[in-house]
């Protein structure tokens, strides 16, 4: 690859959705999460701040904003 090519700037400032299964199996999910995308890969890059205020929000108790069910499909089935 040449230097050309990585002087381009592929990520741009979006929000995203951070999905977080927790030790006991359930599910978080966090709206609204700034990151950097990749617009190639989709790759999602995230400030240290970012990452301690995502830590900080999924280690605590409060309640959250909202809940939502979700179905849950286990990949070995056959859906032929």
């Amino acid at each position: 690859m040449t230097t050309e090519q990585w002087s381009t700037e592929t990520c741009v400032a979006q929000t995203v959705n951070y999905l977080l299964e927790t030790e006991g199996g359930k599910f978080l999910i966090i709206e609204n999460v700034p990151a950097r995308v990749c617009l190639e890969t989709g790759e999602r890059l995230f400030s240290p701040e970012t990452v301690e205020r995502l830590q900080r929000i999924a280690w605590t108790a409060k309640k959250p904003a909202r809940v939502v069910e979700m179905p849950i499909f286990e990949f070995s089935e056959s859906f032929a």
